[in-house]
């Protein structure tokens, strides 16, 4: 992106990174507050001289010196700030007006100011007190990865053998001859950073990774007691929730968990991709959504990660160690691995593939399922979050499907319909209702196209099929190459 000149960068107001400051008699402490709290969040520029509202009136030239010189020895004096800290300022000709420009770095420590502790947040400067937001500070200036924190009593009998199999299962399906399958448990663990070697304090060990990834719960809960995720419906009880569950388990086990859950509550749309097969878009925007949500948070955090579902929009939000603060878009978009460790297993495990294509994935789905206007957001900050509209589509979809069913709105099961999914397949709209459309549509329909347009799997097609014949709904003429259907009414 071009940079922008200072005009256009008051044009558009205070933000995160930058304040407005009038210094009409001198530097006030408002001034070092901000100061205080760009150090700690990511850096920015202050300018003096210049109204909120973007109004240039600059500063007398013969208080320029004072002011610089004042500035810098209030920056540079320990029992105002604590550690003592760098920025520049200097003055800056606008429309013939004098004002100075304050630059001030992302610092690598938490500073204070007074012994109060500022964060930025938005335009405006806070005051932190909560143990647990100045602990996030510290992380978020630590340049480490949490998860490799190495718990030297962590003991491979306190993870789960069942996770292994299922993750070396998944592994096979991506590819045969995959490396796992003649690993044991530590070797498999070792392969990918989950036992590691603690340079500062010289002990070797599990890390947290390798805990979250195929921990025992209780395991998980002993290290990381404030880790679940929170999964909520509130679609018609916006104060409380129409449905809830607390997923208190591994990370791996976590995916289908949370995937269960959004099937639950929302419905599918069916979309035929170039090569004529049927994909779930619901499927794909919700996993990408809770696996992002799940492998980048920042687990050390005290808050607590969520998958909501409403009645209008999905999202998620995470504790995370933010690198900037406000919407991602394309033209931003710098991605950086938050929890390299977990996210390689995921990999190997297909549950994700490499980083990045999350957000470039959604951003083609969620037109495709909401609307073509319809796209997601991607907002930075120390809990990150991921909102997807449903827009007048889905909408319309679920009106559609209720006035079929009589039955208000239901929803389809998608690529997951298997033998059992019959006529009550849980909150499913009709398998068999699927199947007499088609029929209806095309006589000579086959199963493997009844599949395709259904979104059922074979095996699903196959049993239903066998069940409406049984009753009597449906009759084949003719033979089975180039015979044709009939619906029996």
């Amino acid at each position: 992106m071009p940079q922008l000149t200072l005009k256009e960068k008051i044009s558009l107001g205070e933000s995160v990174s930058l304040e407005f400051k009038k210094c009409s008699n001198g530097i006030h402490s408002d001034v070092y507050e901000t100061v205080c709290s760009f150090l700690n969040r990511f850096g920015g520029e202050i300018l003096l001289g210049v109204e909120d509202d973007g109004t240039v009136i600059g500063i007398p030239q013969n208080a320029v010196n004072d002011l610089i010189r004042n500035f810098i020895n209030c920056i540079n004096n320990p029992v105002l700030f604590n550690p003592v800290c760098s920025a520049t300022i200097e003055p800056v000709f606008i429309d013939g007006k004098i004002i100075l420009k304050i630059f001030v770095p992302n610092a690598s420590q938490v500073h204070n100011y007074k012994g109060k502790v500022y964060d930025r947040q938005n335009d405006s400067d806070i005051v932190i007190t909560s143990t647990d937001r100045i602990a996030e500070m510290y992380i978020r200036k630590q340049n480490i990865f949490t998860e490799r924190r190495v718990f030297p009593y962590l003991k491979i009998e306190h993870l789960r053998e069942d996770v292994f199999e299922k993750a070396r299962q998944l592994a096979y399906n991506r590819k045969s001859d995959h490396p796992w399958m003649r690993m044991n448990n530590l070797q498999l663990l070792k392969s990918v950073g989950l036992y590691a070697h603690d340079y500062e304090k010289g002990n070797d060990g599990l890390t947290l990774a390798a805990a979250l990834l195929f921990g025992q719960d209780e395991v998980i809960q002993d290290i990381c007691p404030t880790y679940w995720t929170d999964a909520l419906c509130q679609k018609v009880d916006t104060v409380r929730y129409d449905d809830r569950e607390i997923v208190q388990t591994n990370l791996i086990d976590s995916v289908e968990i949370l995937m269960q859950f959004a099937r639950k509550h929302t419905s599918d749309k069916f979309y035929l991709n170039e090569n004529m097969q049927s994909i779930s878009l619901r499927s794909n925007i919700c996993r990408e959504m809770i696996v992002n949500c799940l492998i980048h948070r920042e687990f050390t955090s005290g808050r607590i990660s969520k998958f909501v579902i409403e009645k209008d929009k999905i999202y998620v939000e995470n504790p995370n160690k933010a690198l900037s603060q406000g919407e991602i878009t394309i033209e931003n978009l710098e991605p950086f691995p938050k929890n390299p460790c977990i996210s390689k297993v995921f990999r190997e495990i297909t549950y994700s593939e490499e980083l990045g294509s999350g957000f470039r994935k959604l951003n083609e789905y969620v037109p495709l399922y909401s609307g073509k206007n319809v796209h997601p957001e991607f907002i930075d900050g120390d809990m990150f979050k991921i909102i997807v509209p449903f827009g007048d589509s889905v909408q319309v979809e679920k009106k559609n499907l209720a006035e079929k069913t009589n039955t208000g709105i239901n929803f389809d099961c998608g690529e997951n319909c298997g033998e059992n999914c019959g006529e009550n397949c849980g909150e499913n709209i009709s398998a068999e209702e699927k199947i007499l459309e088609a029929i209806r549509e095309n006589p000579k329909i086959t199963q493997k196209q009844l599949a395709a347009v259904s979104g059922l799997s074979l095996r699903g097609v196959e049993w239903n099929m066998a069940k409406l014949k049984n009753e009597g709904k449906i009759k084949r003429l003719g033979s089975d190459k180039k015979g044709t259907w009939e619906i029996v009414e």
